[in-house]
């Protein structure tokens, strides 16, 4: 592995400052891993040594092309994640040696949301948010 607990340290503080802006985000941490739900289903998941992959990783609910896309641009940091590839998800490596886009991550985590929040949700949130 090329982090360590502090750098899921990093990674989780990052995550909750971007989360914390969105409506109705529920944080769920359980096995050394986080969930990110809105009505009880994920939307992201921080994922830690998945079944021992060596990742630190974001997993992120995304649309149609999105995993195509990013996955083909830079596979060094995004990558199809199993189980939940197959329906589109993209995940992202946010280890300090794969040189994460902080400002693209969050994108994804609200682009992420957006598709499981309600319209007065989003709607809520732009109004909060003009230029978002």
């Amino acid at each position: 592995m090329r982090w360590g607990k502090d750098d899921v340290t990093a990674a989780t503080t990052r995550l909750g400052e971007v989360v914390a802006e969105l409506p109705g985000v529920v944080v769920e941490e359980a096995y050394g891993h986080v969930g990110y739900l809105l009505a009880k289903k994920k939307f992201a998941w921080l994922l830690v040594d998945h079944h021992g992959d060596g990742r630190l990783a974001l997993w992120v609910k995304a649309p149609a092309g999105e995993q195509e896309a990013l996955v083909g641009a830079d596979p060094v940091r995004y990558f199809a994640p199993p189980y939940l590839g197959p329906n589109g998800w993209v995940a992202v490596n946010v280890d300090p040696d794969s040189r994460p886009d902080w400002d693209e991550v969050a994108a994804l985590v609200v682009q992420a949301w957006r598709m499981s929040a309600g319209k007065r949700a989003v709607a809520a949130y732009d109004d909060a948010h003009p230029g978002s």
